[in-house]
Parts: C-alpha cells; sequence; structure tokens
C-alpha cells in the first residue's frame, strides 16, 4: 500500500512517501480501514518535530524545532520510528479481527483519535492515533473496532476527515469547561481547525463567541458564527472590557497569555488544548486565587465526546469547514500551507 511513514524527529525530510508498505493485518479486536480521508493538524507537525518535548520553549509554527527523542511525543516517552502519522481518519471498514463482528465490514467510521480501549480506559492515559500507533496517513489502518464509530452522512469524505481530531479536541474544551447557553466565551486561535470548530460548537450551545484571528481572516471568522472578532495584533485588554468573558478556550497562550485571564469574569473557566504561539507563560498567581479562576488542561477525553459529535454530524447541527484537499504523496505541500495559516479550517488528505 501506499503510506508516509515518518523515520523520526526533525523537519520535512522526516516524512518519506512509499508504494510498498505491507497492508496491515487486524488483531482479534481490530478492525481493518480502507483511509477515504485524512486531515492534517497541528499534532501531526509537532510530533514530528519533537516539539511535545519539555527541551522546546518556541511556538509550533517554526519548522526546525527538533526537541529530545525521550520526550517528543504525547505521552511524554520515546517513539518508535519509523512509524505513520494521521490523527484523523474517514474511512470503510475491510477486514475485522477474529473478536469483531464480520457484519462491521463496508461500515463507514469514523475512528476516534484516541484509542483508550489500548489502556483500558484508564483515567488520564493517551494512546493515540500517529504517536503510539501508526495513523491514517496511508491508504489502510488498523483500529480497534470499540474506537471505529459507524457514521451515516451525506458529506464527503473530506468534510467528515476533517471532523475527529480538530472536532474532539474542542468538543472536549467545552465539555470540560461547561459552556453553557448565555455565557460569553473567548476563543483563540479561531481560524484554525480547533478554533473553527469551538466556535461553531459553541454557538451550538447557545454560547456568545468572542474570536481572536488575523484581520484578513476575520469576515470568514464570521461567517462561522463568531458575535465578534478581535484581531490577533491588536492588545486583548484594550479591545474587552475588564472581566467580560465567563470561558477562554485557549489554543494560543505566547507571550500575551496573562490578558486572558485579566478578562475573565471572577469565578471563570480557562481550558486549554494548545500553544501555537509559544508554551512558556507568565502566571500572577493572585490573578488566580483573588478572582477565583478555574485553570484547566484538557488533552484526554470521555468516550461520549466523541459519540456527541457523531450526533452533531448525523442530525446536521454542525458544517464542515474543509478549505483544501490533497494527494497523499503532496504530505510536505499540505504541512507547509498549514503552518502558512493560509487558509480558514481544514485541510485534507485523500490516501
Amino acid at each position: 500500500m501506499s503510506a508516509v511513514l515518518t523515520k523520526g524527529h526533525g523537519g520535512f525530510e522526516m516524512l518519506e512517501f512509499r508504494n510498498d508498505i505491507n497492508v496491515p493485518e487486524p488483531n482479534s479486536n481490530q478492525v481493518l480501514v480502507k483511509v477515504l480521508g485524512a486531515g492534517v493538524n497541528n499534532t501531526d507537525i509537532n510530533t514530528r518535530t519533537a516539539w511535545y518535548s519539555k527541551s522546546v520553549t518556541g511556538q509550533t509554527d517554526s519548522k526546525d524545532f527538533q526537541g529530545k527523542d525521550i520526550d517528543g511525543g504525547w505521552a511524554g516517552v520515546p517513539l518508535n520510528f519509523p512509524i505513520i502519522q494521521g490523527a484523523d481518519c474517514y474511512g470503510e471498514i475491510v477486514a475485522v479481527g477474529v473478536k469483531v463482528n464480520a457484519e462491521r465490514i463496508g461500515e463507514r467510521v469514523l475512528v476516534r483519535t484516541m484509542q483508550q480501549y489500548a489502556v483500558g480506559y484508564r483515567p488520564y492515559e493517551c494512546w493515540t492515533m500517529g504517536s503510539e500507533c501508526d495513523g491514517a496517513f496511508a491508504e489502510f489502518m488498523l483500529a480497534f473496532s470499540e474506537e471505529s464509530f459507524k457514521i451515516e452522512s451525506d458529506w464527503s469524505a473530506a468534510e467528515l476527515a476533517s471532523i475527529p481530531c480538530a472536532y474532539s479536541t474542542a468538543e472536549n474544551l467545552l465539555e470540560r469547561s461547561n459552556v453553557k447557553a448565555g455565557e460569553v466565551v473567548l476563543i483563540t486561535g479561531a481560524s484554525g481547525g480547533v478554533g473553527s470548530a469551538a466556535i461553531q460548537l459553541a454557538k451550538r450551545r447557545g454560547a456568545s463567541v468572542v474570536a481572536i484571528a488575523s484581520k484578513s481572516k476575520a469576515d470568514a471568522v464570521k461567517e462561522i458564527g463568531a458575535d465578534a472578532v478581535i484581531n490577533r495584533e491588536d492588545r486583548l485588554v484594550s479591545s474587552l472590557e475588564n472581566e467580560s468573558i465567563d470561558v477562554v478556550i485557549d489554543l494560543v497562550a505566547g507571550s500575551d497569555w496573562a490578558d486572558l485571564l485579566d478578562v475573565l469574569k471572577r469565578g471563570g473557566r480557562y481550558a486549554a488544548a494548545g500553544a501555537i504561539a509559544g508554551p512558556i507563560v507568565e502566571l500572577d498567581i493572585r490573578t488566580l486565587y483573588l478572582k477565583d479562576l478555574t485553570l484547566m488542561g484538557c488533552t484526554v477525553q470521555d468516550s461520549q465526546v466523541f459519540k456527541n459529535l457523531i450526533g452533531y454530524i448525523e442530525r446536521n447541527e454542525i458544517k464542515p469547514l474543509v478549505s483544501r484537499t490533497y494527494p497523499l504523496k503532496d504530505i510536505v505541500s499540505a504541512q507547509k500551507d498549514f503552518l502558512a495559516k493560509k487558509y480558514v479550517g481544514k485541510l485534507v488528505l485523500l490516501p
């Protein structure tokens, strides 16, 4: 089969497109999925560059960052290269293991990025596609049957492939921070895959959304559903009233991070699942405790989060946001476009 191998931590030279990779065979509780679409995500790039390593302190759009091998993956342990990355998968089940009902063959499925079945659903443990196991940058991939969700929708393959990683991350952020109707939610990095998903999902909950994005993307972000857009080049505390935000959904962090806590109301909630502007921030602990704020990191997801997304899609409560598609062999071009932030929404590879 065709697949993209990541040979180690480093730059684009670590990505090798090949046509001679053996099609994997499912174990007893796995399914073999013919990949019909695979989204491009920050985590694919971060894993390749070892950005998750504690030795890296800079922003995620620096192509040359390379952390240490000992903690370069999601789980903070060494990865076994070569690996096939790809955290998003939409596809068709074409074979099953002996413990899986053969009637699943032919099902169209979305595969949950976090294969928690592999670790026995233990709390806060990660087993992630394209990191701890091979992912979707291939014609075929293995997934646990329990983590492969049947989907019935008239969306295109590219549209369905745009959902798993970004939308589950966004839904998890909103679920963990308990966003409710009538609240005001501030979303950073709002034009990206997770940010644009969070806008739709927050509006679905009845919240008002203030988005932060570049000036050139403001109109597109408003079309997604944002009630107001703040230019990311402007100082946040100059654009918003102090203590005017109920919940901050942060994907950016960086040097202006403290402003996010200043605009939160007393008793407000802050939820993070990214740090594209840099992971090292400065916290005045007095702001935290004198305002009774709740700060939370959001990675591991309850399985209900993904089930929610399946329902939203099948009931047409959300809309896909695919900006461009690429053949699998053009993965480097796709990742370069992703890093250049040329587009609003998702980029998708079509094996």
